[in-house]
């Protein structure tokens, strides 16, 4: 329980290289070792407030070459380059070799995530509120066009008598896959109340790889190549001919019959006494219909003379008396 990977080093020979590229065994490896952590502290105390994320060395035979990657490059060089023939005096007077200093430009110092870490450890020196800072800091990142960022603040938060931690969180930090492109960063906050950690994971999406490359131009020409093979086995097929083959063949009294009948009976002569004959109808049957409603004076006169008739039939009073 507790224990925790450096996604870093975690990734290192995987998917990415070591900041210190160089080999030696026995003593010289020490005295190596030494060199190195001595010259990336110098270059941290002189460079502090140019934004430096990461230091690079490579060793050869006669030469050393330090990698800068910094968002600030204006502060490395100095004014007509002063600064940095200043640094590379004094690198050269701690490894005794001829030292090559590289500067690289941090072009996006939102997606760095040591840079971002420094960056929330200054605001809360300045005394802003830790949510605050935290918050901001994640929807800058996210805006920048990172995939998942957390931020995490230890210690004692808020001025407050006893050490805790809290952490924010946005978008997805997928820690346990390799390919995944998380980096780590962490700084250290000096306050009135005591020394407060920043640690940042920044997700900025997969490694391009070799394989993942050859395999999706693969796949793309696996139904190409389907198709080809397809088209060469299967030979052109003529429609009207299987058209024909399914019909079976044809009958040659079927034929010629229904083309005398069309001959001797044309569709001008046969169609306009049929219409004729449809349009009529429906007068002939209006015609009936209206012959047989009876007139509006019939209609009135029917029931009088019923009446009528009734009354004569009657017996007169008495008459069965």
């Amino acid at each position: 329980m507790g224990q925790k990977v450096h996604p870093n080093g975690f990734r290192l020979g995987v998917y990415r290289n070591w900041d210190a590229r160089w080999y030696a065994s026995g003593p010289e490896y020490t005295k190596l070792l030494q060199e190195d952590l001595a010259m990336r502290q110098l270059i941290m105390g002189r460079l502090k407030n140019a934004s430096v994320a990461r230091i690079e060395t490579e060793r050869s035979a006669n030469q050393l070459t330090v990698v800068i990657h910094t968002a600030k490059p204006g502060i490395v060089i100095g004014r007509s380059g002063a600064a940095v023939d200043a640094l590379r005096d004094n690198l050269e007077r701690i490894s005794g070799k001829k030292v090559r200093v590289t500067i690289q430009e941090i072009k996006t110092p939102e997606l760095d995530a040591r840079l971002l870490a420094e960056n929330v450890a200054g605001q809360l020196e300045k005394r802003i509120a830790f949510r605050r800072a935290v918050k901001q800091s994640v929807m800058r990142s996210m805006r920048a066009g990172a995939k998942g960022v957390k931020i995490q603040v230890s210690g004692r938060l808020g001025g407050g008598d006893m050490s805790r931690r809290e952490w924010d969180r946005d978008g997805r930090v997928p820690l346990h896959t390799l390919r995944a492109d998380v980096e780590f960063g962490q700084a250290e906050a000096k306050t009135t109340s005591g020394q407060i950690g920043v640690s940042v994971w920044i997700y900025r999406g997969d490694f391009p790889t070799e394989n993942v490359a050859a395999e999706a131009a693969t796949s793309a020409a696996r139904p190409a190549a389907r198709v080809a093979a397809v088209v060469e086995a299967e030979p052109a097929v003529d429609s009207a001919a299987v058209a024909g083959a399914e019909a079976g063949p044809p009958d040659p009294e079927a034929v010629s019959e229904p083309a005398v009948a069309v001959a001797a009976e044309p569709a001008a002569e046969v169609q306009p006494p049929v219409v004729e004959a449809e349009a009529a109808a429906p007068t002939k049957r209006r015609a009936a219909r209206k012959a047989a409603e009876p007139t509006p004076a019939a209609a009135e006169t029917a029931p009088k003379a019923k009446r009528t008739t009734r009354k004569a039939d009657a017996p007169a009073d008495g008459a069965d008396g």
